[in-house]
């Protein structure tokens, strides 16, 4: 779909290369292994062992993105709380209000787990970079990000 393109300018690669490792991600985009873009997935972001596929996706504002958990292993989709738009209603599965609960949540009993096929949702209503982490594979740079554009 048109609508929803995967960001390939310059320097936005070049900023999320600083900060996320890209390998094997990029090309696979509409290949099977994650990342709907192109209308031929039933979701948006795919979540492989350490990394969301695509690692970042442009929408417009009012756009809905999917995730799914096209692992084998337990992953959970978590906005940086100081790395979303001032205004933008925060995000995380579990439906926890605020990014502390939802670690809090994750270390104590696995609060907002998304086993393998399991999908969650999220409409974006303010223009903006939002980033976000999959709390168990953290420290593996499974981050991800979603701008909204007007």
């Amino acid at each position: 779909m048109q609508r929803r393109r995967f960001l390939a300018r310059a320097g936005s690669a070049a900023t999320v290369a600083s900060t996320i490792p890209l390998s094997g991600c990029l090309g696979s985009l509409g290949t099977g292994n994650g990342g709907a873009g192109d209308g031929d997935y039933p979701y948006d972001v795919g979540m492989t062992a350490t990394t969301f596929r695509p690692q970042e996706v442009t929408i417009a504002v009012g756009e809905t993105v999917t995730w799914r958990n096209t692992s084998a292993r337990t992953h959970t989709v978590t906005a940086y709380e100081d790395a979303i738009p001032e205004d933008a209603e925060y995000f995380a599965t579990g439906g926890y209000d605020d990014e502390e609960t939802a670690r809090d949540e994750w270390w104590s009993n696995r609060g907002g787990a998304l086993e393998n096929a399991d999908e969650f949702t999220h409409t974006f209503e303010i223009p903006g970079r939002y980033d976000y982490v999959c709390i168990p594979h953290e420290q593996g740079g499974m981050i991800g990000a979603v701008i909204v554009e007007e």
